[in-house]
């Protein structure tokens, strides 16, 4: 890997495929240290500050895994690619909507170690061509002696140029946490602050509400969402909390959040206007 001097070989990226003032809301509510910036059209890019896989038992994998698990969910309209690494691998997840995530990995010398049928999945639920994209995405599943787990990663970057993406200048995966972190924010890359549960909410029920699920945050439908994310979130908080796994259990106290607030929602949004 690229690593610099003192700093970890394992990074990550997530790529939403939303624009920053939808993907803001939900990632402010990890209540992570994340970087938020534009990478094309209608997509974002959320760089880690932190290195939370070296402290948490989890592994840079696991960790992104249940955050773009809990930024898929919390969303419900766009999907999350991670694109993580570590010394020894280095692979992609896809979270979409409830959804179970799909992913592919490569060892670090670049041996495909993932199933054809997941990058398939990955290549329809990201919307791509399936014939000119999926061709594209066939070497990147085939034995290269001179590939290796980094311009893997890059090699599915370029394919999803094909679709917008395009990441600030000099965000390169395989780069280290380190590394990431000062070229986004020489970029401009936003800091994301926690302020707290109800600006934050607030903001993200807005954006979602001037989009095509505006609908469903009012009424019947709003009531019949809330008691299924209820329903989804409290098992998937407990089995988190039991396995010990921050990922999964943010993925399922996001999910009850979600759920309480829909059934709350028509209550309360009368009176935002009085509060402000």
């Amino acid at each position: 890997m690229n690593a610099t001097p003192g700093s970890s070989p394992s990074g990550a990226l997530l790529l939403c495929r939303a624009d920053p003032a939808a993907v803001r809301p939900p990632a402010q509510l990890l209540r992570e240290q994340l970087l938020l910036a534009p990478a094309g059209d209608d997509w974002s890019v959320l760089v880690p500050e932190g290195k939370p896989w070296l402290h948490g038992g989890e592994s840079v994998e696991q960790v992104v895994t249940g955050w773009g698990t809990a930024l898929a969910v919390s969303a419900a309209t766009w999907p999350v690619l991670a694109l993580w690494w570590d010394r020894d691998r280095a692979g992609i997840t896809l979270a979409a909507g409830f959804r179970r995530t799909v992913g592919y990995t490569w060892l670090a010398d670049g041996t495909p170690v993932g199933e054809d049928e997941a990058m398939r999945t990955f290549a329809a639920r990201l919307g791509l061509d399936p014939v000119l994209d999926v061709q594209a995405l066939e070497p990147l599943t085939a034995p290269d002696p001179d590939a290796d787990a980094d311009s893997r990663l890059v090699g599915i970057v370029v394919v999803l140029a094909r679709t917008g993406l395009a990441l600030p200048t000099g965000l390169v995966p395989g780069d280290s946490a380190d590394r990431l972190r000062s070229v986004a924010l020489a970029q401009g890359a936003e800091q994301l602050e926690w302020h707290g549960w109800r600006d934050t909410v607030r903001a993200e029920l807005e954006v979602v509400e001037e989009g095509p699920l505006g609908p469903y945050l009012r009424g019947p439908k709003a009531r019949v969402l809330g008691g299924a994310q209820l329903a989804a979130g409290v098992p998937l908080l407990i089995w988190g909390i039991g396995r010990r796994s921050g990922g999964w259990a943010t993925a399922g106290a996001l999910l009850v959040a979600h759920g309480a607030l829909g059934l709350v929602y028509d209550r309360l949004r009368d009176r935002w206007p009085r509060d402000r």
